[in-house]
């Protein structure tokens, strides 16, 4: 699965939301999303297979957090439209500081 195809999910970013304060169990990511346990392994085994999120064992625990090498080749993709609106929006503010 590809990393948009797993973002494609209302669920899946949730999760990734949850994630962005710090490593979380998966219990932890239950009670926040208010989801099945079975629902929120689904959703963290695709987010891993996405390479979105990484699992790290601690004990019996498994403790999941974002993958950076994941989330930059994101970014890496959404580079030129964010500089395509960024000068979008520039034109914009110069027309409405000409039209004042």
């Amino acid at each position: 699965m590809s990393p948009f195809e797993a973002l494609a999910e209302p669920n899946r970013r949730r999760i990734l939301d949850v994630l962005r304060d710090g490593e979380r169990p998966a219990g932890d990511l239950v009670e926040a999303l208010a989801l099945s346990q079975p629902g929120v392994s689904k959703h963290l085994k695709l987010l891993r297979e996405a390479g979105l999120v990484s699992v790290r064992a601690d004990g019996q625990r498994r403790l999941y957090s974002l993958k950076p090498d994941g989330l930059a080749d994101l970014e890496a993709w959404l580079k030129p439209y964010r500089q395509f609106w960024v000068g979008r929006l520039a034109a914009l503010d110069e027309h409405l500081e000409r039209e004042q």
